[in-house]
């Protein structure tokens, strides 16, 4: 199910991302379901301080970014085309809807919510974190792909026939590294805290690189 949502959503029909992203999410809640799984082994829990730690953390990653796009030496890594090429539209249709849908739910509901709860049920805590945190990372394989091409100065620093490889392996293993984060944060505070941090993440990420490209202006000319 997340193998053919992965496609769907990177290849196929990108989007169609929230509405394919939705279905493969009821499905797999029903899934944990019918396997016995119950509501809060599912991460349906801890409402009240899921949203304290990830009310923080968010804020947090917005703090990290806005020093990020302050500093010229770190400002031309938040340059990415899949945000500077939209119109702002399709930058809030991307922010507001397909991130937060598209992306944040299935991934947190499906590798946080049903498929760690499935796993630990049969193997326990830290088999359900591996599995679920190494197929995390195999899950960004695709939208990895294009990243170089997109960030020109990640294109620049990994330049070479190994270069898309180099970043492929570099995203697989540092969301595999960010998924064992997001477990912890589930066990701590539901689903709901690790989906304030992603949903902050992905969607900051694209008014973030329309601001450092405000401050840069051979960027802005190239989005405008």
């Amino acid at each position: 199910m997340l193998t053919a949502a992965n496609v769907l959503n990177n290849r196929v029909a990108p989007r169609l991302g929230p509405l394919t992203s939705a279905a493969a999410t009821a499905a797999l809640v029903a899934m944990a379901r019918r396997s016995g799984v119950t509501w809060e082994e599912l991460g349906f829990e801890h409402g009240r301080r899921g949203a304290v730690i990830g009310g923080a953390l968010a804020a947090g990653v917005a703090a990290v970014y806005t020093a990020g796009i302050s500093v010229p030496l770190t400002r031309p890594y938040f340059h990415d085309e899949r945000a500077l090429s939209l119109s702002r539209a399709r930058v809030l249709e991307e922010a507001l809807l397909q991130v937060p849908v598209g992306t944040v739910l299935l991934e947190e509901v499906g590798f946080r919510g049903a498929l760690h709860a499935m796993l630990r049920r049969d193997h326990g805590q830290a088999a359900a974190t591996a599995v679920s945190s190494a197929l995390f990372g195999l899950w960004h394989i695709l939208p990895s792909v294009d990243m170089a091409r997109a960030n020109p100065a990640l294109g620049a620093a990994v330049a070479g026939d190994s270069g898309t490889a180099r970043v492929v392996a570099g995203s697989v293993l540092s969301t595999a590294a960010a998924g064992v984060l997001f477990t912890e944060l589930r066990r701590r505070g539901g689903l709901l805290a690790p989906s304030m941090l992603h949903l902050a993440t992905n969607s900051l990420g694209y008014l973030f690189a329309r601001l450092a490209a405000r401050k840069d202006p051979a960027v802005g000319k190239a989005a405008a």
